[in-house]
């Protein structure tokens, strides 16, 4: 299967569980559309970006609004009926799933978006993998207060479908440390570049200083979750798959 060879790359898979009106309150937002509510106030304890999942985003058009969005973008001249048909052909490349922040300015794909369409991603926490010997150690990162993480993304509007994909830089010492072979994190904005990442007026010089700004490694919690999350054998969005597990062999110590 394709998840199982692509599982240990990237920022490939998170959680959502916080309700709606968590997220509402937190962001000063009103849900677009209520008859959504009932659907994401279910919580997604594992998503599988290559699953392709609707999550909840705050878009910059509409930056008072939580809206559904697919997971992976799609370049903006495709039409609705030639969503799956692409990502099916671009799972080799990540189905769009991360965005390189390096390349927004200059990729075909990128380079419209990051000035009109960037998107926060409200999460409740991601999984990123652990290399030691060949071996894969999934590890679960979240907020210590219990807060929801922002993960800055871009989207599309491809007919009346919204997708959007996770922006990515150079791993902090934290994230370099888990995610040991690739060395890449998600870019996690704080309160106050959360709000400055949708504003209208930003100049490409604004946009850099915002990707390159560092979150503060003291306000997340990092720990090894179960083995189950990379096998496509169990089910995995379960809330179980965020209890820690302690592995005898495991030398990281976060």
């Amino acid at each position: 299967m394709a998840e199982a060879k692509q599982v240990k790359n990237m920022c490939f898979h998170t959680s959502t569980t916080f309700k709606t009106k968590k997220l509402e309150a937190f962001y000063k937002v009103k849900l677009g559309d209520e008859s959504n509510r009932d659907n994401f106030d279910k919580p997604n304890y594992h998503l599988n970006g290559f699953s392709h999942p609707n999550m909840l985003i705050i878009p910059q058009q509409k930056s008072n609004v939580l809206t559904p969005a697919v997971w992976g973008i799609v370049p903006s001249g495709k039409s609705k009926s030639d969503i799956k048909p692409y990502f099916k052909e671009s799972v080799r490349f990540g189905s769009g799933l991360n965005a390189r922040s390096e390349k927004v300015f200059q990729h075909f794909m990128y380079r419209e978006s990051i000035m009109t369409k960037r998107c926060i991603i409200p999460v409740s926490g991601f999984f990123e993998p652990h290399d030691q010997k060949g071996k894969k150690y999934p590890f679960y990162i979240t907020s210590k207060n219990e807060e929801p993480i922002s993960l800055a993304g871009l989207y599309t509007i491809i007919d009346t479908v919204v997708t959007f994909t996770i922006l990515t830089k150079d791993a902090s010492p934290l994230f370099e440390k888990i995610h040991n072979k690739k060395k890449r994190q998600p870019i996690i904005l704080d309160s106050e570049h959360t709000h400055n990442w949708l504003s209208v007026d930003l100049n490409e010089t604004d946009i850099e200083e915002l990707l390159n700004a560092d979150y503060p490694e003291g306000k997340l919690n990092a720990y090894s979750v179960s083995k189950d999350l990379f096998s496509p054998k169990f089910e995995s969005n379960v809330e179980n798959i965020l209890n820690p597990v302690n592995y005898e062999d495991l030398e990281l110590k976060v």
